[in-house]
């Protein structure tokens, strides 16, 4: 939460989403909360890439049962302060989560998961495709690339195996 260390954190985003990334803010999480009863979400850094795509970067230590919650409550509600009324919805702004914590969340043998969103076909188990209007109007190939990616980091999963440039930076 350091300033001095934006360039760090910036230099490891920018490696793991393949994109220029700067860092636009430090949020507390009381200030997300409009009125009292609201929900915060303790997100601790604001950041854009260079299509102006929102991330979401937040480090949690205590264990949390409930936290695939959080990550969807987390990115909804980063959408939702980010759209006017009177935008249209192909307007929305793209959201990137980014969560790196320190404790057990769920069972898988990595360390770093990606979450997207696709429409499967019921019955013949198909993925739904954008149109050629659709591609030009959004400025992308897939529907995943219109919905939240959420990047789930779990630091105690890490082997401390170096493959990659991205394990270099979690190493």
């Amino acid at each position: 939460r350091n300033k001095e260390n934006f360039d760090i954190l910036e230099g490891f985003l920018s490696e793991l989403l393949n994109d220029d990334i700067i860092i636009v803010d430090l949020l507390e999480s009381e200030s997300n909360q409009e009125k009292e009863t609201d929900k915060f979400n303790r997100v601790d850094v604001l950041a854009k890439d260079s299509t102006n795509t929102l991330i979401l970067i937040e480090v949690q230590y205590d264990r949390e049962l409930d936290y695939f919650h959080r990550i969807a409550y987390g990115g909804a509600k980063l959408i939702t302060n980010y759209f006017q009324k009177s935008q249209k919805y192909g307007e929305l702004k793209k959201v990137i989560t980014v969560h790196i914590v320190y404790f057990d969340l769920g069972k898988g043998n990595d360390y770093l998961y990606k979450g997207t969103t696709q429409f499967v076909g019921m019955n013949n188990n198909d993925i739904l495709k954008l149109n050629d209007a659709q591609k030009q109007l959004f400025k992308t190939e897939e529907i995943s690339d219109i919905f939240p990616q959420n990047f789930l980091i779990r630091v105690e999963a890490f082997n401390n195996e170096i493959k990659n440039r991205l394990d270099e930076w979690i190493y």
